[in-house]
């Protein structure tokens, strides 16, 4: 048994579902959720500029709350620095990459659609992903850079009618397309999940990679014998300070609508 926390990291917000997977059905856990909003957004910066974020970040919070596990909720950083953080430090670290390899064999007409950071679609890991897994498809990459952005600052406060202004372009792109799947390869976009299923219509599935890592989660904490017997207060960090109310604002609703206390 172990009553450290689990530490949720991710460049912001996006990284909360995949949380609250793990909180439904770990209730005994203890969480830990890192946004990283003093660096994001990630998806504009290079690989060697997120290797030392992600490790300087990462070595502040095992400093102050000593986590067991870690979990890297977020599709950039963890193709990007996966490897790094397991050589660095000696706990479990499970990552989130894009449902390529699902999306593959889901898809029937061989169309997959693929939405991420500029960095994550850029990255040789995702096309490592693409070539082992759906080289019998065609993939196509849209980089919802404004989305993420949207949904990072001011999705607490907008109307239905911005959140499908802000998602149409990528609507239209993937129809134009003809894919049969698009595949969430950032984690902020299951915060419009909803409003994106809705507008691509019933004949294109959307998936992510939610329920095979939460399930990855709940082996490791099994497998290396962690699992809590005491739950403590899940907490809601911030690396930096909100420069605009509006942001603030966003990050007090959302830390409230998952459960977390803001610190």
């Amino acid at each position: 048994m172990n009553n450290s926390p689990i530490l949720f990291f991710d460049s912001g917000i996006g990284g909360l579902p995949y949380l609250e997977w793990l909180k439904v059905r770990m209730p005994e856990e203890s969480f830990i959720y890192i946004a990283d909003n003093k660096n994001f957004p990630y998806g504009t910066k290079s690989r060697e500029q997120l290797i030392d974020i992600i490790h300087d970040t990462m070595d502040e919070a095992v400093d102050k709350y000593s986590p067991k596990a870690s979990v890297i909720a977020c599709n950039t950083a963890s193709v990007i620095s996966l490897d790094h953080l397991r050589s660095n430090f000696d706990f479990p670290f499970i990552g989130v990459v894009p449902a390529i390899k699902p999306a593959a064999f889901l898809s029937e007409n061989k169309k997959i659609g693929l939405m991420a950071t500029n960095r994550t679609i850029e990255d040789k890991y995702t096309e490592k992903l693409i070539i082992e897994h759906a080289s019998d498809c065609e993939v196509f990459r849209y980089a919802g850079t404004e989305i993420i952005d949207f949904i990072e600052n001011e999705l607490s406060s907008a109307k239905s009618g911005e959140r499908e202004t802000v998602i149409d372009p990528a609507v239209k792109f993937f129809h134009e397309k003809e894919v049969d799947i698009v595949v969430l390869g950032c984690t902020h976009f299951l915060l419009l999940e909803n409003e994106l299923q809705n507008a691509l219509g019933p004949q294109i599935k959307i998936i992510d990679s939610r329920e095979g890592v939460g399930r990855q989660i709940v082996r490791v904490l099994k497998d290396k014998d962690i699992l809590s017997a005491k739950k403590q207060s899940d907490l809601f960090v911030l690396t930096g300070q909100g420069d605009e109310e509006k942001k603030i604002k966003n990050y007090r609703w959302i830390s409230k609508k998952y459960g977390l206390c803001a610190v």
